[in-house]
This record gives C-alpha cells, sequence and structure tokens, in this order.
C-alpha cells in the first residue's frame, strides 16, 4: 500500500505532497523554453519551511481572502514594460468536496486574479545550492525591489492530484477544463514524482503552446 493511501488526516496528506513538492525544480518539469513563455520560472511555494513570507494569490481590492496552493510555480515577464505573470498550481484534494472547492476557487471568470510575492521572498536565496537572490532572476527588476511584486495573472493551468478511486471516477464521468489536469495522488507523493516520464509529460502539456498547431 502506498504512503499516501496510509495517511489518516488531510493535513497530513498535505504535508507529504508540499514536502515532496520542495524536491521539485525551479522550472516545472516538462515545461521547455518557448517564445511564449521566455522570462523565468521560479517555485514560489512550497518554500523553505523557515521562510514564512511565499507567494499568494487574491483578488483586486482585499487582502482578507487569498489562495494558497499547495505548489505555485511562477512565469515572470521578462519585459518591465508588460508586467505579467504566468502559474501552475498544484492542489492535493482528499476528497471530492475539497476538489469541489479547490475548482472553484480557479474557475474562469471576468475578475482579475493577482500573484503577490513579498519582499522578503524576492530577497531570499534561490535554493540550497544557488545564493543568487530571486528578484535578480526575475527580469522584469532592473533594481533591487523596496517592496511586494504585485502582477496580474495571464494565464493559469492547475493540476489536481486525487485518490486512486476519485480519480478513477473523475476521469471515467467528468469533463476538465481548458486549463485543469488530473494525476493520482501517487504521483505527487512520490519521492522522484517529478522526474517520471508521465509526469513530465503531463505539465509539458500544460504548457502555453498546447493548444497551437504550429507554436510559434
Amino acid at each position: 500500500m502506498s504512503e499516501s493511501l496510509r495517511l489518516g488526516s488531510g493535513k497530513e496528506l498535505d504535508e507529504l505532497v508540499r514536502n515532496r513538492l520542495r524536491l521539485w525544480p525551479q522550472r516545472p518539469p516538462g515545461i521547455t523554453r518557448t517564445p511564449k513563455q521566455p522570462g523565468t520560472w521560479l517555485r514560489g511555494r512550497p518554500g523553505e519551511l523557515s521562510l514564512a513570507a511565499q507567494p499568494f494569490l487574491k483578488l483586486p481590492g482585499t487582502n482578507t481572502y487569498r489562495t494558497i496552493p499547495d505548489g505555485l510555480w511562477l512565469h515572470f515577464s521578462p519585459d518591465p514594460a508588460d508586467r505579467y505573470a504566468d502559474i501552475l498550481c498544484i492542489e492535493a484534494c482528499g476528497s471530492i468536496s475539497n476538489l469541489q472547492d479547490k475548482r472553484a476557487r480557479f474557475a474562469p471568470w471576468t475578475g482579475s486574479l493577482l500573484v503577490v510575492c513579498p519582499l522578503r521572498w524576492m530577497m531570499e536565496r534561490v535554493g540550497a545550492e544557488d545564493h543568487t537572490p530571486r528578484w535578480r532572476l526575475i527580469r522584469l527588476l532592473r533594481e533591487a525591489p523596496t517592496e511586494p511584486l504585485v502582477l496580474p495573472v495571464r494565464d493559469v493551468r492547475v493540476l489536481y492530484g486525487l485518490k486512486a478511486r476519485h480519480y478513477l471516477g473523475f476521469a471515467k464521468s467528468q469533463m476538465p477544463a481548458p486549463h485543469e489536469y488530473f494525476c493520482p495522488m501517487e504521483a505527487l507523493t512520490a519521492v522522484d514524482g517529478h522526474e517520471a516520464p508521465e509526469m513530465q509529460s503531463l505539465i509539458g502539456r500544460a504548457s502555453a503552446t498546447a493548444n497551437f498547431m504550429t507554436p510559434p
């Protein structure tokens, strides 16, 4: 029996998924550099346990209701004159009601979604082996920031991890929205899940060029 199926509570499952996602690289596995996304990818969540300030999502005009995905990868525009971010979110869903709640948060609508990058997060190093401050890799920034970076979200892709019985049932009877992707929970709890060809292929299909017959 897999490690995820032995877990008793949703909090334990969420924590296991976050621990695994911390092993994933800064660029999502399977995502290649293309003219549609020529900027920098950085992992926003989950971050180091010692760093409380991590990127989050919000709606304009509110500081109360935030969306904090289990996993959040950010692609930053390279052009200071055209500021935006593309996001890839990963959500572990331990129940159908949890899936429905999280799908509702990412449902397409007419409002603008914002991503907020805290100042401390941008000033911190990329990782244990790369001491470069994150802001230096965000090419739309020309100098060290002095306040949080708030960007409109241009493109949203969401990968949902479901327990086996939920995954099979959803795959048989439901139709995902164009921005939605699904995988069994075991794919997220695997120690080297980001190296699995199936996962790299799935996330590769979630790229900004996937909808074009001949990408630019």
